[in-house]
């Protein structure tokens, strides 16, 4: 049984809310990146990105992507595929660095997501933003910026798009 438990346009707003948020603690938007972890969070980086551009045109925020499957800790748990290309074309020393996901679930990807971002550079402070949080995290890792928080069941399947973010039961 699926449930929809954000629509297009909760989505809309709780990226529109997630960038006022980043800005507001940025002070602007001057030496900011997006980085979207591929796949799931790359179309978030892109709306998220587009947004704080919007809202702040002068920053001129960047947005990159990278794909985490060669810097996961369960390489030998699981055959490796990697997911799509990485691309981050903008220098990341020196920047605060927000690393985009769509769901947050364990927090392992996010770890690999970390390990990948530092092949490119060292930034001044790295910050996680997430359209879903819905718990059972693995390893301390916790969101700068949660577009929704929503308790699931470990067996729960949460899929994120612009479209809305669905839930499906896993059924017994």
């Amino acid at each position: 049984m699926s449930t929809m438990v954000m629509s297009a346009d909760d989505v809309r707003r709780a990226v529109t809310r997630i960038a006022h948020e980043i800005l507001e603690r940025q002070r602007g938007g001057s030496r900011l990146a997006l980085v979207g972890l591929q796949r799931g969070g790359a179309w978030l980086a892109d709306m998220l990105g587009d947004t704080l551009n919007a809202i702040e045109p002068a920053a001129h925020v960047p947005v990159g992507y990278i794909d985490v499957s060669m810097h996961r800790d369960d390489i030998s748990l699981r055959p490796v595929i990697p997911g799509a290309i990485s691309r981050i074309d903008f220098a990341v020393d020196g920047t605060t660095l927000v690393l985009v996901d769509d769901v947050l679930y364990t927090g392992r990807t996010v770890r690999a997501a970390l390990e990948g971002v530092n092949t490119y550079g060292r930034p001044r402070a790295v910050q996680l933003a997430v359209l879903v949080d819905r718990g059972h995290r693995e390893l301390p890792i916790r969101p700068d910026y949660v577009g929704k928080n929503i308790p699931t069941q470990v067996s729960d399947d949460v899929r994120a798009t612009a479209e809305g973010v669905v839930i499906t039961k896993a059924t017994s």
